[in-house]
């Protein structure tokens, strides 16, 4: 049994155009629906991640808002 909130969603194949389809399991535990923007991120050592756009967004505004915060009290 994986630990909690990790997950294994099987293999999928890279088609000739270079699309990959997202398992089911793993677009209705991540909410993925049809036209939603996902940002793909890389690390040649680690390996490739993909997250939703509005979560990466929301993410950068916190760093932002936490770098204004620290900025006030110096």
């Amino acid at each position: 049994m994986p630990p909690k909130g990790k997950h294994i969603f099987g293999l999928v194949k890279v088609g000739e155009r270079g699309q990959i389809v997202i398992p089911k399991k793993a677009r209705e535990i991540f909410n993925i629906c049809p036209g939603d923007s996902l940002l793909v991120l890389g690390d040649e050592a680690q390996g490739i991640a993909i997250m939703k756009n509005e979560n990466f967004l929301q993410f950068a505004q916190e760093i932002f808002n936490a770098q204004e915060y620290k900025e006030e009290d110096e």
